[in-house]
């Protein structure tokens, strides 16, 4: 159902806007296009040179080489229902590799998840028949799991009996029974490489039920890579945003609420932190207190490479995967994720890696690549982690360090100094526990909407938490449109929607 609100154009002084929105990310983005096909108008602050925020691109290493700032491959491009409804396969290019992910363990050997299920099955040996019963069942049900999972747990799933599948799927990986099915060590390496995206403990329940969503995507639609690196996607929706009337203002940072124009609704994609100091004076103290316990979790270092060609994966068919999950065993990846977890740096660590221009020959000078890297560390660290990642890459990849051209290394302190919304390097915005996965960042049903009167928060550290997904700002868009402007009509995102 479309919503168009021209009215409220005429209500608003020449300085006021109908929505004020600030952070030019993937959720303030999401939020200010949704208000904008709604007929209201709408500016948007954005603290950098450039829109993006963890969505973004640029050259980091040499010039010719593009390199994703943040995320680089997109499980929920095809899966977030706000994607869906704004038809982003529609308006970016992708690809789509057929070897989603890949998993090298020592002597050669590697677990290869295919978007094929069953090739994938074939290709784990015994364990595949035990990998496939564990997925299939959510690959097949991918969009109910990807509503499910985003929204809040706090509200009554759309398909219970996809929820509770999924739920009990979680249980086991997530627990201590998570070796029961299995007889060899491919496909549970399989399985925790993708749950030890989360930087959380593992096992553990909110691990497990992630890497179990982003696996069954992985099966069902793919892990897409966007032509031109992340900033496509960004792009696209500033594209709308304008196209729609509304505006985007860089290199403007708000320190205060009362810094901004007159506006009826104003959303923030802040995390609770920022929130507290930006609504200083307004923000009543139970709230305040609240948003105080809110916890950030364990952070990221990120190294990205300029190489002068393909990395030289022992085993062959990685070089065809779009990401790749290094650290070994299931046993060694939750040994180093657990020091994470106790604050200390693991001398063999987890290390996720993507290597876009494999598929996008526009990422680098021709026959030249780009890879992306990054390890986990205890928040704020400062240490330089290039040395580690690159013998990390050398164990399953010897003669890594001879293809390397240039380096970007960011510590964990350097991802927060780019990004204040990673505190401490946290890419995730917050600890994706359960605990704050149903407490983010307070216990409510409509946990975008803060006590201020028209303010709302949309950033990764609420519901339903982290990921290029837009979920977060289509969300609080909506509650603001339900509580300042009176309407539940969904506005028309679909691209035959543009003006």
């Amino acid at each position: 159902m479309t919503s168009h609100l021209s009215g409220s154009r005429r209500s608003v002084g020449r300085s006021g806007v109908d929505a004020t929105v600030v952070g030019a990310g993937p959720n303030g983005l999401a939020a200010a296009v949704t208000l904008a096909r709604a007929g209201l108008t709408v500016r948007v602050f954005e603290r950098g040179a450039r829109p993006g925020g963890g969505a973004s691109t640029a050259e980091l290493t040499l010039p010719g080489f593009q390199h994703d700032v943040c995320s680089a491959v997109h499980p929920m491009a095809f899966e977030s229902r706000f994607f869906r409804e704004f038809g982003l396969k529609d308006r970016v290019r992708f690809v789509t590799p057929e070897l989603s992910f890949g998993h090298p363990l020592d002597g050669g050997r590697a677990a290869l998840a295919y978007r094929d299920l069953a090739r994938t099955r074939e290709a784990l040996g015994r364990d595949g028949a035990a990998y496939e019963s564990l997925i299939r069942p959510l690959a097949e049900r991918a969009d109910r799991v990807a509503d499910f999972t985003g929204t809040s747990l706090l509200r009554i799933p759309p398909d219970p009996a996809a929820a509770a599948t999924f739920g009990l799927a979680s249980i086991e990986q997530g627990s201590a029974l998570w070796n029961l099915r299995f007889a060899e060590d491919l496909a549970p390496a399989l399985v925790t490489g993708v749950a030890a995206h989360t930087i959380l403990p593992q096992p553990s329940l909110a691990a497990s039920g992630a890497g179990l969503a982003l696996t069954a995507y992985a099966h069902a639609r793919g892990w897409p890579v966007p032509v031109g690196g992340s900033q496509a996607i960004i792009d696209a929706m500033v594209d709308d945003l304008r196209a729609h009337g509304g505006e985007l203002l860089t290199d403007h940072e708000v320190t205060s609420l009362e810094e901004l124009p007159p506006s009826r609704v104003t959303i923030l994609d802040v995390t609770p932190r920022a929130f507290i100091r930006i609504a200083a004076r307004t923000i009543p103290a139970r709230y305040e207190r609240a948003l105080e316990r809110f916890r950030y979790g364990s952070a990221v270092a990120k190294v990205d490479f300029a190489l002068s060609e393909p990395v030289p994966w022992t085993n062959a068919a990685l070089r065809e995967a779009g990401t790749l999950h290094l650290g070994g065993t299931r046993a060694e990846i939750a040994a180093s994720e657990n020091a994470v977890a106790r604050g200390r740096l693991s001398d063999s660590p987890y290390v996720l890696v993507s290597q876009p221009s494999v598929f996008d020959q526009t990422r680098a000078p021709m026959g030249q690549h780009t890879l992306w890297s990054y390890t986990h560390v205890p928040a704020e660290s400062s240490v330089d982690r290039q040395d580690v990642v690159i013998r990390q890459i050398e164990r399953f990849a010897p003669g890594f360090r001879d293809t390397i051209l240039a380096t970007s290394s960011r510590t964990a302190a350097d991802v927060e100094l780019h990004n204040p919304n990673y505190v401490g390097g946290d890419i995730a915005s917050g600890a994706p526990s359960l605990a704050q996965l149903i407490r983010r960042p307070v216990v409510s049903t409509d946990p975008w909407r803060t006590p201020i009167a028209g303010v709302y928060l949309c950033s990764a550290s609420v519901t339903p938490g982290p990921g290029v997904h837009g979920l977060v700002g289509w969300f609080a868009a909506l509650s603001a449109l339900r509580h300042d402007f009176g309407t539940r009509a969904l506005p028309d995102l679909s691209p035959r929607g543009r003006l």
